[in-house]
């Protein structure tokens, strides 16, 4: 009797957790990913691409491939602390040889550092990174030719990927790259890094902003771990601005420029003191950990002198809309969490439908207003990134388009437009309509219970109409908590809530962990700041209350 060799999945020792798509790529748990899991991934997204034409952003075998990642050291080193796992970029270098192209390793740079050179070419590329998401968690995200993977494409990826899966589970377990651990075999270094992508990410401001008046203007860069802390330090010193360095971390520190909570505001805040006793700063600035979200602060000396500066942040809605106002935009493409000062000001006439929360539903936005004959088409999310979908001018100098989250671009532009004309950054953004906001998380919270809390209390179909979400959800909501009347509840993607007093409260699970997010609005900052906290209070606050009335059935 032939005794029948055992395949690759009878021979793994544990059992695989799959990689799904969130908002924007594949994020898990890092002791979830093998380096098994990472590769059939890949493999799948890039055969998925192989099968495209020129037009829909197809890649062709045995071209350049384009890879990059964060400074996670999940990204290119195995983590003993989490099940062993890790060296991500070199499963993704393994699975671009598989799929018969050539990977080019552009090293330690920003998302969109990587995204611009690699659509400048026409190539595909793939950045290996958890972004903002906590310590223990990584993922990747694939571009094509021509730009992000769009919603409508994920379940053909998808398909893919499981057809790679099949194929790859049933080789022989002797034949397989992988062993019972879901390791690669045979260990690759990485390839040599290359620093074009670096150079021509700078280029890119430098050149377009090289006529602001930043000469002088005393910033502080807080480096944590951000992968762009050098180049945006670069760039920043190009245009003259005298750049103070602080903070630079070691080890992963998960910025969510959407949720700067007190004690990474205190953190700012004594980095900022410090400085200023050098010499007044303009501003602090930052990006979350793969650069493609910025981290604004206006600085306002205190009582006693320089050395008692305040920090005041600026939310990421804000920036966009004064990085718009700088561009002259033409069109604006945002998604339905923005502040809604943005329909209150000179904005609102260049107002585009508003979107579903996430790149991919702006960049269809964007699209579309393209198609449309706009001009000057950008667009940007609550956190702050930025895309252009159109060509730019200044000067005579141009900004190239690129459809995909930037960081850089909504830095830079609130400091040119307030040295421009001589003013703080808070005197630029106290023009803006007087909105305020504020975002706030529960971590660690299901998906499955998210899901299930938008579904008992949604007015769309499936749901509940108005008239009966609206009272189950004033239980919550309260007059005793200073809420007024709901007058309005808009299920586009979460729940916003509208009170008759101005409050906004918008529920939404993350589409990229397991995190449930409260934004608020409101006529104050106080206000905008109190229904955050009250939404996330431990353990008695509005979404805990929330979860217990629909798991005891109420």
């Amino acid at each position: 009797m032939v005794e029948t060799a055992i395949t690759l999945r009878e021979s793994l020792q544990y059992e695989p957790q799959e990689l799904k798509f969130g908002t924007s790529g594949r994020r898990g748990k890092v002791e979830d990913l093998s380096q098994l899991e990472i590769y059939l991934n890949v493999l799948g997204e890039i055969e998925y691409l192989q099968g495209l034409s020129r037009a829909e952003g197809g890649v062709a075998w045995g071209e350049e491939f384009y890879f990059a990642c964060d400074l996670r050291p999940s990204s290119t080193a195995f983590v003993a602390e989490m099940n062993g796992r890790g060296k991500i970029a070199q499963a993704v270098r393994a699975a671009i040889e598989s799929a018969g192209m050539r990977p080019i390793n552009l090293g330690r740079i920003p998302t969109p550092a990587l995204a611009f050179y690699a659509l400048a070419r026409g190539r595909g590329s793939i950045m290996v990174t958890g972004s903002h998401i906590p310590f223990d968690r990584n993922g990747y995200k694939a571009y094509s030719a021509r730009g992000e993977l769009l919603k409508e494409q994920e379940a053909l990826v998808n398909a893919q990927v499981a057809t790679v899966r099949a194929r790859l589970y049933s080789q022989a377990a002797g034949q397989s790259l992988f062993n019972p651990q879901g390791r690669l075999k045979a260990q690759q270094p990485l390839p040599p890094e290359e620093d074009g992508a670096q150079t021509e990410y700078i280029k890119r401001y430098t050149s377009f902003f090289s006529g602001v008046p930043l000469d002088g203007k005393r910033v502080l860069l807080y480096e944590h771990s951000a992968v762009g802390r050098d180049l945006m330090g670069r760039i920043l010193e190009q245009l003259g601005v005298e750049v103070v360095r602080a903070g630079r971390a070691d080890t992963f520190v998960p910025i969510d420029t959407e949720n700067i909570d007190a004690e990474q505001l205190a953190v700012i805040e004594r980095l900022t003191a410090g400085a200023a006793k050098e010499g007044p700063l303009y501003a602090v600035i930052s990006t979350d950990g793969d650069s493609d979200r910025p981290l604004v602060l206006g600085v306002e000396p205190g009582a006693n002198g320089a050395g008692d500066s305040k920090v005041r942040f600026f939310g990421g809605d804000l920036v966009g809309m004064i990085t718009a106002q700088f561009l002259k935009a033409g069109a604006v493409v945002v998604p339905v969490s923005c502040n809604d000062g943005i329909d209150r000001g000179g904005l609102a006439k260049l107002l585009e439908p508003k979107t579903r929360i996430g790149s991919p539903y702006v960049i269809a936005g964007i699209e579309a207003a393209l198609r449309a004959g706009k001009q000057r088409v950008c667009g940007w999310e609550a956190n702050g990134g930025f895309l252009t979908g159109s060509r730019f001018f200044q000067k005579g100098a141009v900004l190239e388009p690129l459809m995909t989250r930037d960081a850089a671009l909504p830095v830079l532009a609130p400091l040119a437009a307030a040295a421009s004309e001589g003013l703080t950054l808070a005197q630029v953004f106290g023009r803006l309509p007087e909105r305020f906001s504020r975002a706030a998380l529960l971590r660690n919270f299901p998906r499955t219970m998210a899901s299930a809390m938008l579904a008992r209390f949604s007015p769309e179909p499936g749901g509940r109409d108005l008239a009966a979400s609206g009272p189950q959800l004033a239980r919550f909501f309260t007059r005793e908590l200073g809420f007024g009347a709901i007058a309005g509840i808009d299920a586009t993607d979460g729940l916003r809530i509208r009170f008759d007093n101005g409050d906004v409260a918008h529920i939404r699970p993350s589409g990229n962990a397991d995190e449930l997010r409260i934004y608020a609005v409101a006529d104050t900052q106080e206000r905008a700041d109190t229904i955050a906290a009250m939404g996330v209070a431990e353990p008695g606050g509005i979404l805990r209350s929330m979860e217990r009335s629909v798991a005891a059935g109420d």
